[in-house]
């Protein structure tokens, strides 16, 4: 089921034993340890927890702070002020409530001890953490599953402390104030050109800009769009993508394809019946602007939570990301291939070298078609989300290796994109050092070859781009599903794909010579050679249209 049937329950047990607790808690007259006992504040403590399970955390913790002033020293209401705090990454103000809390030493709730040591992660400081999630899983009673949560996140700390004592050869650098801001910045997609840079942002549009007020208290998300200027070769300042993407609710981007003309996006939103619960939809340009974006329909969609998708270069594979029956774990990464012009096949769940009992999420398939990057909250990370990289190989996907450090970090990293010629990265962070909360950072790739096993640079590391257009030859107008066959020297084929509705084709490829062929019911064959050169210093880009005639 989507996601808001399954917090639907949550919000019911929570709000039944919430209930319960503050029950036995009105009951009580403890003195010493100052607990909730005035009944009205019971009742508060109720509403609070209930709004919290609702992540309604800025307004919950309104409430919590209105019983503090009665129970200041009552340990559970300073532990769930700081849980508060910590999922409004107020890490500092939930540290002081969260040590305030140990400190009453008096019956307080032992995930204290858990959330403490989350933030002594974020904050690398890796020795004091796994104190306190030592603390927590010693403590007596505590459920399984909570002390693997905990071993989860002590071995993040190893992982850790080990990458960081080995990092990359590469710079992230924050890509400034001209494209971040103060507020949050994630989800940077970038084209195969490396031209266009699309993201998500929850900076305000306005100065009458409608924020999440019951929720986390920020601006609603919208989907920005920035290009490389010529003369600079650095990207502009960002803009909302014109067109009809941005609503007045939640409007995210998941992916942008290769070619720049689609753009995929995640809507979660309670007032429109197509997108409840969260799922993926998909915008076209048309005219130089983006359409009102669609359902993007089956087999991704389901009855279940699906949470993003991106494109292949040659149009023929969907990835995404799904909580539906079958998966290993929370969200999975699945994977769909087209089998005829107007069919997909069945999606296919990548497997347990890639997905995990964790949360896979932030995919993105690279130009060679071969190398998925996406993110993953597992023991193998440095903290929360790290980006992973696997490699299909003789049609199995390698078993993923983080990325390594400093491209991840213990805070948490978003999707990670690249361009075809392999020079740049782009990654979304919300480490320590940026501007806002999550931020964009661009990744200098120089001296390290992310798409080789070994890292080490080759004469070339990059792809080049072959597009055009295929027209009618006597009408005028683009031909759609239009077959386009490369093959190389050998007469082996080495990339195929059909053109899109307005007539385009679109390959991402090493460079070298080829013979292209065209092929539509109707009309004449037409095979040329081609030769696409590559470059070391920039992306190459041929273009080359055609006329098909009956």
């Amino acid at each position: 089921m989507k996601k808001i049937f399954t917090l639907a329950l949550f919000l019911v047990i929570g709000l039944a034993n919430a209930q319960e607790e503050t029950t036995n808690n009105a009951k009580k007259k403890d003195k010493k340890t100052n607990a909730v006992t005035d009944v009205g504040d019971a009742a508060k403590f109720v509403l609070a927890k209930q709004k919290m399970y609702g992540g309604l955390f800025i307004s919950a913790l309104n409430t919590l702070m209105e019983i503090e002033r009665n129970s200041p020293n009552d340990s559970k209401i300073l532990y769930y002020i700081g849980e508060c705090h910590f999922a409004l990454k107020q890490y500092d103000k939930a540290k002081e409530k969260l040590t305030k809390a140990i400190e009453t030493n008096t019956n307080f709730n032992p995930r204290t001890y858990l959330t403490l040591g989350r933030v002594y992660q974020l904050e690398e400081n890796f020795d004091l953490a796994t104190e306190n999630f030592k603390k927590f899983i010693e403590t007596p009673n505590v459920p399984k599953e909570e002390i693997a949560e905990a071993n989860t996140f002590n071995s993040q700390c190893i992982n850790a402390k080990t990458l960081m004592a080995s990092p990359l050869n590469v710079d992230v650098i924050n890509l400034g104030p001209e494209i971040n801001s103060t507020y949050d910045d994630k989800n940077p997609c970038v084209t195969a050109d490396g031209k266009k840079l699309v993201f998500t942002s929850r900076r305000p549009k306005t100065t009458n800009s409608e924020i999440d007020v019951e929720g986390d208290g920020k601006y609603f998300e919208d989907i920005y769009i920035t290009s490389v200027d010529s003369l600079t070769k650095t990207f502009g300042k960002p803009v909302e993508v014109p067109g009809s993407i941005n609503t007045p609710a939640h409007d995210a981007c998941t992916s942008i394809s290769p070619d720049g003309k689609q753009i995929f996006l995640y809507k979660n939103d309670l007032k429109d019946k197509e997108s409840r619960g969260g799922d993926v939809f998909v915008s076209k340009i048309s005219n130089g602007k983006w359409r009102t974006p669609e359902p993007i329909g089956k087999p991704i969609a389901s009855s279940y939570w699906e949470g993003g998708a991106c494109i292949s270069s040659d149009g023929k594979k969907y990835f995404f990301t799904s909580e539906r029956d079958g998966g290993l774990g929370g969200s999975d990464i699945w994977m769909v291939e087209r089998k005829n012009k107007k069919e997909w096949g069945k999606p296919v769940n990548l497997g347990s070298n890639v997905n995990s009992e964790y949360d896979e999420a932030g995919m993105f398939l690279a130009p060679d078609g071969k190398t998925l990057f996406f993110c993953s909250n597992g023991p193998n990370s440095m903290g929360s989300y790290d980006v992973f990289k696997t490699v299909l190989e003789n049609g199995t996907w390698s078993k993923p290796i983080n990325l390594g450090y400093p491209i991840n970090s213990s805070a948490k990293e978003g999707q990670l994109t690249i361009s075809a010629d392999a020079k740049f990265a782009y990654l979304s962070s919300d480490r320590k050092g940026g501007l806002g909360e999550s931020d964009l950072y661009k990744i200098d790739l120089k001296d390290y070859a992310i798409l080789e096993k070994d890292g080490k640079k080759k004469t070339s590391n990059g792809l080049s781009i072959l597009k055009g257009v295929i027209r009618d030859g006597y009408e005028g107008y683009g031909l759609p599903d239009v077959e386009v066959v490369l093959s190389d020297e050998k007469n082996s084929v080495v990339a195929s794909t059909n053109t899109n509705e307005n007539g385009e084709y679109f390959f991402t490829l090493k460079g070298g010579d080829y013979t292209l062929t065209i092929k539509k019911k109707g009309f004449k064959e037409q095979t040329e050679k081609i030769n696409l050169a590559q470059s070391t210093t920039e992306t190459i880009s041929l273009e080359k249209g055609y006329l098909l005639k009956k």
